[in-house]
């Protein structure tokens, strides 16, 4: 075991879902290193000897790089034993089940995520705690400030790991031992547990029912193949692009309408019932139904709340209560209301969340950026959520945009989007946000203020405005400055953040909201609806002032 002497890296800071740079970045001599030995730090080494870690990730360009080198130091820190997906695959949710399965320390994810992977592109590690979930934000402040006064760090280089064969390698003298499972069995066993794979089988076998899949390959296409081909006998053409890449194949892993275009047009055709796809760790999905009909996250969260009781694992566990994140729409809110159950509005990050389930107050949740989960993990799901979906398709034997459509006339429809500006200047995004935060600390001088779009009759008047804060119910701790909120009189909102999950300048986005209840209006085009309150944010802001930007990089 070695010892080596190292000096801090600016800026190694985890974000919501841990430490995101350039590839170019982490290959950095001692970059890597000094961020794991970090961790490490943090969570106290004194005595890891019978404890568990888990390590995986996406299958991202120097994710094997990384793993060895976690691995070697995880030896030199005393961890008695390393869990490891086979070839270092291990989808997020999936990281998370063999966590709790395992009753582990917690785990190590390398991923970043929705991002571009390959040499140009991004990487990511994140640590995870022993409920499975991201780590909180008093452990992920330990870990930034154990990086800035690091002077050395621990590694075992006899260590010389292999990935590809399952099984157990022990080193050191039987004092560590390396585990290599695969990746997709745990995972799919719990999914068995949650939903009833004879009813899906019997719709998605035969062919009756065509489905199309797109694992962007990212790391959940293995997960894709096994469970909705070998297990639920769809066709094997209905997953694609099935095989992680260490480039994603050259795309972008965001499963949203411009980055997933090219499933959207396969869909439009009219040859398929239903279409999904996911991102580079699996932790996000996209829903499409025949012809392209786009399920927004928002709605798609709200669907499978009111449906909750069409899931074998809700019916056995009961709905303990429902959550979204600040910035996603209130259409669950609206479910909640109507079926009596808590809902709770958290900022944006799966780990606030995770407090809520824990303490037993909580069994579904999700965010607007295509996340949605359950309690039976502490992240969100991509292929959980479609099995969700397929779920309620099965059993209310209506289509995709029938669903939908229903549960406008139930409950009243939120139009939503969001407005993506990705690697904007970071002066410019922090100067607008800046002003606006100026202006909802003096809320007197705006409320009652009337406002209306560049070309429409229809007028808003602002009733409320604030920069999000909150206070978790379970700890008590606070976080603030998570989004500054402008709400209308008839319950519209406007609101501005800037994400944490970008690696180069800064992605300012911005979301709208508004409820109608009017059936006749409830088919308009979001775009078409939302427009007016669309003009309103850009006024207030002054975001092309700002930024210099005409038009947003992707509109949700």
């Amino acid at each position: 075991m070695a010892t080596v002497a190292t000096e801090p890296f600016e800026g190694q800071k985890p974000g919501t879902s841990g430490l995101r740079k350039k590839a170019k970045e982490f290959r950095r001599p001692g970059y890597t290193e000094n961020f794991v030995q970090s961790i490490f730090d943090a969570i106290g080494t004194a005595d890891l000897t019978q404890s568990t870690l888990v390590v995986g990730g996406d299958g991202r360009y120097y994710m094997r790089d990384a793993l060895r080198i976690i691995v070697q130091m995880a030896a030199a820190n005393k961890v008695g034993r390393v869990v490891v997906g086979k070839n270092g695959i291990l989808s997020t949710p999936a990281v998370s089940t063999l966590i709790r399965k395992r009753k582990s320390l917690g785990g190590i994810i390398l991923t970043a995520s929705h991002n571009p992977g390959g040499p140009d592109g991004d990487f990511g590690i994140k640590y995870n705690t022993g409920n499975g979930g991201p780590a909180p934000e008093g452990i992920t402040k330990a870990i930034f400030e154990k990086t800035k006064s690091i002077k050395e760090y621990r590694i075992c280089k006899e260590v010389q790991a292999e990935f590809d064969c399952i099984g157990e390698q022990t080193f050191l003298g039987g004092q560590f031992v390396l585990e290599i499972v695969d990746s997709i069995t745990d995972y799919a066993a719990l999914m068995k547990e949650i939903f009833d794979f004879d009813l899906l089988r019997t719709f998605l076998s035969g062919g009756k029912f065509r489905i199309l899949v797109d694992a962007m390959n990212g790391v959940m296409g293995p997960y894709a193949s096994r469970i909705f081909c070998e297990e639920l006998g769809a066709p094997a053409e209905s997953v694609i692009r099935n095989v992680p890449l260490e480039d994603f194949g050259g795309g972008h892993p965001d499963p949203n309408l411009t980055y997933a275009a090219d499933l959207v047009a396969v869909l439009k055709k009219g040859e398929h019932d239903f279409g999904a796809a996911f991102d580079g760790d699996g932790d996000r999905n996209m829903i499409l139904g025949r012809g392209g009909f786009f399920v927004n996250p928002s709605d798609s969260l709200a669907v499978i709340a009111a449906h909750n009781q069409s899931i074998p694992y809700f019916k056995q566990t009961g709905m303990k209560g429902m959550a979204r994140s600040m910035p996603t729409s209130g259409a669950i809110d609206r479910v909640a209301k109507e079926d009596h159950f808590s809902l709770y509005e958290v900022p944006t990050g799966w780990k606030f969340f995770g407090n809520l389930m824990d303490a037993g107050k909580l069994s579904l949740c999700g965010e607007e950026s295509f996340g949605t989960g359950s309690d039976h993990v502490r992240e969100k799901d991509g292929l959980w959520a479609v099995l969700a979906w397929l779920t309620i398709l099965a059993t209310s034997k209506q289509s995709v945009e029938q669903v939908v459509n229903s549960h406008w006339t139930k409950y009243g429809r939120n139009f939503f989007t969001r407005y993506d500006y990705e690697g904007v200047e970071s002066v410019g995004a922090n100067e607008m946000m800046e002003k606006l935060r100026t202006i909802v600390a003096n809320p007197a001088d705006v409320i009652g203020k009337e406002f209306a779009g560049k070309d429409d009759n229809r007028r808003y008047t602002l009733s409320a405005c604030d920069d999000f804060r909150y206070e978790d119910p379970i700890d008590k701790s606070i976080t603030e400055k998570q989004g500054v909120r402008f709400i209308f009189s008839d319950g519209s909102r406007i609101v501005f953040r800037l994400s944490g999950t970008g690696t180069g300048g800064a992605t300012i986005r911005l979301y709208i909201d508004s409820f109608e209840s009017d059936p006749t209006r409830q088919m308009e085009d979001a775009q078409v609806a939302l427009r007016p309150l669309i003009d309103i944010a850009l006024e207030i802001s002054q975001l092309q002032k700002h930024t210099g930007r005409t038009e947003p990089t992707v509109i949700t």
